[in-house]
């Protein structure tokens, strides 16, 4: 059995391939979101998403699907854990980055905040329906896209050439990295601005992220561990937002 589809013959699903994604993916989500962090106009990059979500049914076979972990959980269970487990990470991230940095733009939490645009009045009379609103595409539209993709598609990619645990050392330092264009480069008054040691601290945390993401991945022998945990960490995510930022 083959994981590429018949159609991509000409192509090796090897890590040279995985890297391939890495860079196509990377590099136009990198450019998209910078923009739209200047721009304040997101559509571009929930095709990006959107494209994730598909890749994996574009290139890979039913057996190559399988392997990557888009298949039924054997261990349901654990995908309450997974959620938590990314609700608490998520917590763990918020307090420290509040701790260090506060309630300014170089909180990660902060600045991420600043591309949801609610206005005010309406806020403090629906907050909760905003809140949901916004869960619900923190909980669908990434974590799917970008689990299918990291954790997924480009994971499996890796595995024969370098095994499962350094596979995912790989997609999580390309899943972190990507991140840095939500935040560490900021878009601030029409200037640009890097920030060094904010900008280290959130890719770290992402890279964790992602070793949770994959941790959860391997107990429930399913990508909708990773999927769960991932939508777990996003929702925390809109909660400080929604409950202590705005």
């Amino acid at each position: 059995m083959t994981a590429l589809r018949p159609f991509w013959k000409s192509l090796s699903y090897n890590w040279k391939f995985g890297l391939f994604l890495i860079l196509i993916f990377g590099i136009s989500r990198f450019i998209l979101v910078l923009d739209a962090n200047a721009s304040g106009s997101y559509g571009y990059v929930s095709v990006v998403f959107l494209l994730m979500w598909i890749t994996p049914f574009i290139f890979l076979t039913k057996y190559g699907r399988r392997e990557i972990g888009i298949k039924k959980p054997n261990d349901y269970s654990w995908l309450i854990y997974s959620f938590i487990a990314g609700f608490a990470f998520c917590a763990i991230m918020y307090l420290a980055a509040t701790f260090f940095w506060g309630e300014t733009l170089r909180n990660s939490f902060v600045y991420i905040s600043k591309s949801y645009t609610v206005p005010k009045e309406a806020l403090e009379s629906n907050r909760l329906m905003f809140f949901l609103m916004f869960s619900l595409v923190g909980m669908t539209f990434s974590p799917i896209g970008e689990e299918l993709l990291y954790r997924g598609i480009v994971h499996g990619s890796f595995v024969s050439q370098f095994g499962e645990r350094n596979a995912s050392i790989f997609d999580s330092m390309a899943f972190a990295l990507t991140h840095l264009a939500h935040f560490g480069i900021i878009y601030y008054l029409g200037k640009w601005y890097f920030l060094p040691l904010p900008a280290l601290f959130w890719v770290f945390g992402m890279f964790i992220a992602s070793q949770i993401f994959y941790i959860c991945k391997q107990k429930t022998g399913s990508i909708l561990g990773a999927i769960t945990s991932h939508a777990g960490f996003n929702v925390a995510m809109m909660y400080f937002i929604f409950y202590h930022i705005f």
